[in-house]
C-alpha cells in the first residue's frame, strides 16, 4: 500500500483542495496521513474524515511589524524538526502540499528525506510559503495560465484547482428547510472566507433592510462574527462556518457575494453561480485576491468591487444588476472549459510515487 502525506493549512482554502482529492486517493488504496498545525482550522476540517492527523509547530513570516515576528522563527525551526521526525517515521511515498506556512517545513523535510513532493499554488502569483517551498518541490501545480510565467519551467504544471465533487450535488429543498426560507424570493449567499471578513460582513449588514425586500440571505460570516442582534430577522440567517450543509446552500443560491480567494472562486465558477467579488485589500495583503478577481471579471464570470470603493449604494445596485443579468454570467462560466483538475493531480501523484 502506498502512503501519502497531505499538508496545508491556516485557512480553509489551504485545506479544501486536499479534501477534494480524498475520494480518489482512497479508491487507489493510499494510506493517507495529514500534517497540519496543532490548533489550525485544518485540524477541525480533516479530523471528520477519519485520517491520522499529526500536529507540528507553525509560525508565520509577516510583511508587517508584530511581536510574533520575534517568536515565530523559533516555531518554524521547531516545526521543521517535528516534520522531519514524522517523515522519517511514516516513510511516505509522496507528499502533496496545498500551501500555507505550516506546509513549508513539511516540504523541506520531504526533500531532506528524498520524498517526491508536489505543491499546489492557487493564486495568480506564488505566495511566500510556496516561494519558500518551490526549491524543494518535484512539481508545482497552478490554477491560472498566467502563473506559469512565475514558476520553474521544468516543475510547472497547469492543473486548475481540485473541486470537492459533493458540492455539485446539493439539495435545494434541504437548504430551504435548514434556513427556514420560502421559495418565492431569490437567495443571496455571502461568503467572507473561513476566517470571516469584517469589511464584507459590515457592508452586507448595512444594506439588509433594503436587500431583504427582494432577496433572502445566507451569511457565512466567520468564527466569532455572528451578530446576535440580527438572529430573528426574517429572511436572514447567519453561520460562522458550515460544512455538510454547504452543498445544499449552493444549490439553493441564485447569486454569491464572496472574497476572491482562488479556491473559493474556482468552486463558484464550477457551480456556475453568478458572483460579486470583493477582494481583500492590497493594503492588508499582497494583492493576490485582486488579481484573481480581475481575471474572473475579464472572463465575464464576475462583478468586482474593490474594498476601498465599497459603498451601500454600490453594493446594493451591483447585487441587483448581477441578479438581473445572471444568465449572461452563467453562460460565460459554462463556456470556460474547466480542466479535470483531480485527474491531472492524481496522475502527478501516481507518477511521483512509483
Amino acid at each position: 500500500m502506498k502512503r501519502i502525506i497531505l499538508t496545508g493549512g491556516g485557512t480553509a482554502g489551504h485545506v479544501t483542495p486536499n479534501i477534494a482529492l480524498l475520494p480518489r486517493l482512497k479508491e487507489l488504496n493510499y494510506d493517507i496521513h495529514y500534517i497540519g498545525s496543532y490548533h489550525g482550522i485544518e485540524k477541525e476540517l480533516i479530523e471528520q474524515f477519519d485520517i491520522p492527523y499529526h500536529g507540528i509547530s507553525s509560525g508565520k513570516l509577516r510583511r508587517y511589524f508584530s511581536l510574533k515576528n520575534f517568536t515565530d522563527p523559533f516555531r518554524i525551526v521547531k516545526g521543521l524538526a517535528e516534520a522531519d521526525k514524522l517523515i522519517k517515521t511514516l516513510k511516505p511515498d509522496v507528499i502533496f502540499s496545498k500551501g500555507g506556512f505550516v506546509s513549508v517545513p513539511v516540504v523541506m523535510a520531504g526533500k531532506r528525506r528524498h520524498v517526491p513532493t508536489i505543491i499546489h499554488e492557487s493564486d495568480m502569483t506564488p505566495g511566500l510559503a510556496n516561494k519558500l517551498s518551490i526549491p524543494s518541490a518535484t512539481k508545482v501545480c497552478c490554477n491560472f495560465p498566467e502563473t506559469l510565467e512565475h514558476l520553474p519551467k521544468d516543475k510547472a504544471v497547469l492543473t486548475g484547482s481540485p473541486i470537492r465533487q459533493e458540492l455539485l450535488s446539493g439539495n435545494k429543498v434541504a437548504a430551504l428547510d435548514f434556513c427556514g426560507f420560502t421559495s418565492d424570493k431569490p437567495v443571496v449567499l455571502v461568503i467572507g472566507g473561513s476566517l470571516g471578513s469584517v469589511a464584507v460582513n459590515n457592508a452586507v449588514r448595512a444594506i439588509l433592510p433594503e436587500l431583504l425586500k427582494d432577496f433572502q440571505l445566507i451569511h457565512l460570516c466567520g468564527k466569532g462574527k455572528v451578530d446576535e442582534s440580527l438572529k430573528d430577522l426574517k429572511g436572514y440567517v447567519q453561520f460562522e462556518y458550515v460544512q455538510n450543509e454547504l452543498k445544499d446552500m449552493f444549490a439553493l443560491t441564485d447569486v454569491i457575494i464572496s472574497r476572491a480567494g482562488a479556491n473559493a472562486i474556482c468552486e463558484i465558477a464550477a457551480l456556475r453561480k453568478p458572483n460579486l467579488l470583493i477582494p481583500l485589500s492590497a493594503s492588508a495583503s499582497r494583492g493576490d485576491q485582486i488579481l484573481n478577481a480581475r481575471s474572473f471579471e475579464r472572463q465575464g464570470f464576475s462583478i468586482v468591487i474593490e474594498e476601498e470603493e465599497l459603498t451601500n449604494d454600490k453594493l446594493l445596485s451591483s447585487i441587483r444588476n448581477l441578479y438581473d443579468n445572471r444568465e449572461t454570467y452563467i453562460k460565460a462560466m459554462g463556456q470556460s472549459g474547466q480542466q479535470n483538475s483531480i485527474d491531472t493531480i492524481i496522475g502527478l501523484i501516481e507518477n511521483a510515487s512509483k
